[in-house]
């Protein structure tokens, strides 16, 4: 809701020189996006707890290929007419993009657990 609120104020303000008309879908792409890695990787955790890094890395690539494809689709379809517009989209998309991918790391990075209880020894 914050990422909305801010595209919002920053559309009043700027317009579609800094903002995209299409940000808001693209903040709901990576917000569904997010939702649907999250999910992926906590079945394929709760099946083999081992393959963490894998499913981790699995949807980061994942991620990575779903979102260039979204690019290729907005250029492939016409976003490349826009002259000035599509620096926008690419902003945007890229702001957006490195903003979630972000979180991700934060959200994984926050719920580590030690390895060894403190006054143990790693093995």
């Amino acid at each position: 809701m914050l990422l909305y609120g801010t595209l919002y104020l920053l559309n009043a303000r700027y317009g579609t020189a800094v903002v995209h008309p299409l940000a808001p879908y693209l903040l709901g792409f990576f917000a569904a996006l997010t939702a649907l890695i999250y999910w992926f990787t906590a079945r394929l955790v709760r099946a083999n707890p081992n393959h963490f890094m894998g499913a981790y890395f699995g949807s980061m690539v994942a991620r990575m290929l779903l979102s260039a494809g979204l690019v290729l689709v907005y250029l492939l379809t016409g976003g490349s007419r826009e002259g000035n517009g599509q620096w926008a989209f690419v902003g945007s998309f890229f702001v957006l993009y490195f903003l979630f991918a972000g979180f991700e790391v934060w959200a994984v990075l926050s719920n580590l657990r030690p390895f060894s209880k403190p006054g143990e020894t790693a093995k």
